[in-house]
């Protein structure tokens, strides 16, 4: 810094003036006075001003940096103090050393450092409280500037921008490769934003995104008057809405299901009451379509009450030591004449060593092989074969029993692999049920859910027109 600049300078400066202005009044009006008999050289009268100004100019350098020491010292003690606050040391305090003006504004310096480092810690405990209160919450929150710029989220709403902005949208904020710029609203939300942006209030929308569905809750953010981004909560509904498709679904399912009988049931005893049977044998063929419809609905009456005991965990297992080798015997004897009858090989290959599961409801597996044995054989046609087998694996160290029902029928689409396990679900005409196979839809379904219940797992694959095969896993040991 430039002497002249400072205060002490600036003080030296008007100190030296005030002296070269007395020396000129000492020179002018006082000179005169002086006995010009003591002076006889007139050098010696420039001397004696020359050592009256420097006189002049050591006192005034001396009370310049006099008062450096009790002025400029102390601001520039407040100065470093207010540079480290503004680094964020907001402890930094300016010690007092007097009592008059300077001394009041260190003090006062003090006090408004001591609250404003009361206002840091109480906003970054805000701050701290806000995080883990955002950190913590399933949705995803993230805030945009009114350019759409991502400007604070959560993690889950991090990790959801991120992923979103890996896919490809078409609106005007894209680039030319069709992905959005990272950090921009996604291109589902994108609408919804500039509609907040333009209306200044609460807006709610629904957004599918690949396979999932979003419930945003987006609210504008305001300062003075003006909106300067939005905030966005985003919630997964992507179960809820399948559960709810899966419930409309399923009452129309089962509306279907339960009015064709009903119909035929009508259609059938109004053919009776109305006398349209002229012979006994046409009468027992109409007795026999209204018996057949009856148990039909009661099978399907049957397989609802057990689906849904099911999935409420209220069914009831008898659990004990099986053979499975016997009971897949027995099972492939039930089925044996069915399949010499419509000219397909039924083989059933068992493993030497024993095949005992520990703890399982024998009852509710025959179930299991039943279904699927059945289904195979209402899918297969004459000439091809379906195999029943079993062996043993290890899993994770884990004992397993693995079974397999293989069919060369017609085979289920890889589009429709995923929901062959839902109740009533139809994968193709290939694979839906004739008039008069006696099917009611909820097989696949109430086998899921059996071998869930022995802790074990179920799954298919499949080629069109080669085949389906099902493989069961069920644990040796009991828990």
């Amino acid at each position: 810094m430039v002497i002249w600049r400072s205060v002490v300078g600036k003080l030296w400066i008007t100190i030296i003036g005030l002296v070269a202005v007395v020396l000129l009044i000492l020179g002018m009006f006082l000179l005169q006075y002086i006995d010009i008999a003591s002076f006889k050289d007139p050098h010696d009268v420039k001397v004696l001003f020359v050592y009256t100004s420097i006189i002049g100019f050591l006192l005034s350098t001396f009370f310049a940096f006099f008062l450096s020491t009790k002025i400029t010292q102390p601001l520039l003690q407040m100065k470093k103090a207010a540079d480290l606050i503004s680094q964020g040391e907001y402890r930094t305090r300016v010690p007092i050393r007097s009592s008059d003006e300077i001394g009041d504004l260190a003090n006062t310096f003090n006090h408004m450092a001591a609250e404003l480092d009361t206002l840091i810690r109480d906003l970054n405990h805000e701050k701290d409280h806000l995080g883990s209160v955002l950190r913590s919450m399933a949705d995803a929150v993230v805030t945009f500037n009114a350019d759409g710029h991502v400007i604070l989220a959560n993690p889950h709403g991090q990790q959801l921008i991120d992923r979103w902005n890996q896919l490809e949208w078409t609106n005007d904020e894209t680039n030319r490769s069709g992905k959005l710029m990272r950090g921009q609203v996604p291109g589902p939300m994108f609408e919804l934003y500039r509609k907040v942006l333009r209306e200044g209030h609460d807006l709610t929308d629904k957004i599918h995104v690949q396979s999932g569905a979003w419930s945003v809750v987006m609210a504008p953010l305001k300062s003075n008057e003006s909106v300067r981004g939005a905030v966005a909560v985003m919630r997964n509904v992507t179960e809820e809405s399948k559960l709810e498709k899966l419930r409309r679904d399923f009452v129309a399912n089962v509306s279907h299901e339960i009015r064709t009988p009903l119909s035929m049931l009508q259609g059938y005893s109004e053919a009776l009451l109305d006398d349209i049977a002229a012979s006994p044998e046409e009468r027992k063929e109409l007795v026999q379509v209204i018996y057949d419809e009856s148990l039909r609905m009661g099978r399907l009456v049957k397989d609802l009450l057990d689906l849904a005991r099911m999935e409420a965990g209220h069914i009831e297992m008898k659990l004990e030591q099986v053979d499975l080798e016997s009971l897949m015997r027995r099972v492939h004897r039930k089925f044996l004449v069915i399949a010499k009858e419509r000219n397909i090989r039924l083989q059933c290959v068992v493993p030497n060593e024993p095949l005992i599961i520990e703890a399982a409801d024998e009852d509710r597996l025959e179930q299991v092989l039943t279904n699927l044995l059945d289904n195979a054989l209402r899918h297969t046609d004459g000439g091809a074969e379906i195999t029943l087998s079993a062996n043993h694996v290890s899993i994770e160290r884990q004992r397993f029993i693995e079974l397999k029902v293989m069919d060369e029928g017609h085979g289920i689409p890889q589009d429709d692999l995923p929901y062959i396990f839902e109740r009533f679900y139809k994968a193709d005409k290939a694979r839906t049920r004739g008039a008069t196979s006696g099917g009611t839809g909820l097989g696949l379904a109430i086998v899921k859910n059996i071998v869930e219940s022995h802790r074990g797992h179920i799954h298919a694959d499949s080629v069109v027109g080669k085949g389906t095969t099902f493989t069961l896993l069920f644990p040796v040991e009991a828990v």
